[in-house]
């Protein structure tokens, strides 16, 4: 097959920009300037690998980064083509009215979350694939019957599986619920583990609707300060100290909500000792695990052998597209039947078909290939991000660059009040989270800020407008 490249990558191997990057960003602007266009072949990736005196993995990071973010799709046995569907990049005077009431329509909805994944990403065809697969086996009608009120048996095995061998656990499938979310997941763990009087431990800024959850379980709450090197772990043993019934703590030690730091392996040790001697359940909310940039994740504390009270909480809903609510909580043996006996009165069972075909994809191989293209573009916005804040707001803020998650905490040099700032922008049409969406008060001086859900123009034009509130 004939494959024009009609194209000079000259690559800069003394730029701070990563080689694979370069590639991929000369690619896009190619065929921004209709050097490529739709359906033109690329080299493979070894003959391109050649042409620019590079190792071969660097040339597949690039493709991988273009496949993903829609300009490169892959057609088996035949090679890698500039997609059919690019975006509109040169549009004729009699629509360009209509383009820029769109971009000012997009304008008006920039939104910073709380750390989404981007669901444009989101493995959809690959999923849909696995559904019509389904349906169509000649034993379809036995996924349409009721099935077991902890989740499909053969997904409990798989999600075992992959703890046990991904983040250091040693767990059966007997101990997992699969939950429609990591919502559900903390709704059913504090209404079987706790009742009207006890106390929970939180962190403080932390994740609100988990403590909402706690409090209609009938709990109260107390809050623990957050260090840079996670809860203050000094706090948490005075607090146990003085109440006696101390049930819980809940905690996001991977990167912590809403602040990123990740909770110390000295404090680790400290908190399964307190756990063990005061005999209280650690609620280990592990909300992003898939998506880390360094060596790899850090282990779960519930991971660790000598903890004997825990509750660990994850969820497929990020790694696959945030509307598909697939979550799972692990704990013991006793603690599962409980859950299963209460999962029962509110929802009879998970959903067997969306079980069975993550399963397929699982199987395949497929949420595996779709974690590593998603963990590169969303690396590849994490040192944008970086750089951004840099470049505008150097000296007017402190941050550290997240190792993984999706989202930076950046704290304001100077005083400033938040909740001013978050309405000023607002009114401009940006959105970030308010304050009080993670603290008890509204003196906590920081602002969490979601990117892998915008484009680096978004990124920009939001770091921008606050940079001129600071």
């Amino acid at each position: 097959m004939l494959r024009p490249w009609p194209l000079e990558i000259e690559l800069d191997k003394k730029s701070d920009k990563a080689i694979y990057l370069q590639i991929a960003d000369a690619v896009i602007d190619a065929v921004k300037t209709g050097k490529l266009v739709s359906g033109n072949a690329l080299p493979g990736s070894r003959q391109l690998a050649q042409l620019l005196k590079v190792n071969r993995n660097t040339v597949v990071e690039a493709l991988d980064v273009l496949t993903a973010e829609g300009w490169l799709a892959t057609m088996d046995r035949k090679g890698t083509f500039v997609t059919d569907a690019l975006p509109q990049i040169n549009y004729s005077s009699a629509n360009k009215k209509e383009k820029e009431i769109a971009n000012e329509e997009t304008k008006k909805f920039l939104v910073f979350d709380d750390g989404l994944p981007d669901s444009r990403l989101a493995p959809m065809n690959d999923l849909a694939r696995a559904y019509r697969e389904l349906f169509s086996r000649k034993s379809r009608w036995q996924i349409m019957g009721y099935s077991s009120e902890l989740g499909n048996p053969e997904f409990r095995k798989s999600i075992a599986q992959m703890l046990n061998f991904k983040r250091g656990m040693s767990i059966s499938s007997n101990q997992i619920c699969i939950t429609r979310g990591s919502q559900m997941a903390m709704y059913l763990a504090s209404h079987c583990i706790l009742k009207s009087g006890d106390l929970v431990l939180v962190e403080n800024p932390g994740y609100k609707p988990a403590w909402e959850t706690f409090e209609n379980a009938g709990a109260k709450l107390l809050a623990v300060d957050v260090e840079p090197d996670g809860l203050n772990i000094e706090q948490v043993e005075k607090y146990l100290q003085k109440h006696k019934n101390i049930k819980a703590i809940y905690v996001t030690p991977h990167h912590q909500f809403p602040t990123t730091v990740t909770l110390s392996l000295k404090k680790r040790l400290k908190l399964i000792a307190l756990s063990n001697e005061y005999n209280f359940t650690i609620i280990e909310d592990d909300y992003d695990n898939e998506f880390h940039f360094g060596q790899r994740p850090i282990l779960p504390v519930s991971s660790y052998s000598a903890l004997k009270n825990y509750v660990y909480i994850g969820s497929f809903s990020k790694v696959v597209a945030p509307a598909l609510r697939i979550g799972y909580l692990v704990s013991s043996e006793q603690n599962i039947l409980k859950i299963a006996n209460h999962r029962k009165i509110i929802d009879v069972q998970g959903d067997n078909i969306m079980e069975e075909a993550i399963l397929n994809l699982i199987n395949e191989g497929k949420i595996k290939r779709h974690l590593k293209k998603a963990n590169l573009v969303y690396k590849s916005k994490r040192d944008f991000f970086e750089s951004i804040l840099n470049q505008h707001l150097k000296d007017k803020i402190k941050f550290t660059k997240p190792e993984g998650g999706l989202a930076f905490w950046i704290v304001p040099k100077s005083e400033i009040n938040v909740l001013d700032v978050f309405e000023k922008l607002k009114s401009q049409g940006i959105q970030i989270m308010s304050p009080d969406r993670f603290s008890f008060n509204e003196t906590i001086k920081g602002f969490r800020l979601g990117y892998a859900s915008l484009s680096e123009k978004q990124i920009e034009e939001g770091i921008k407008a606050l940079a001129k509130l600071l």
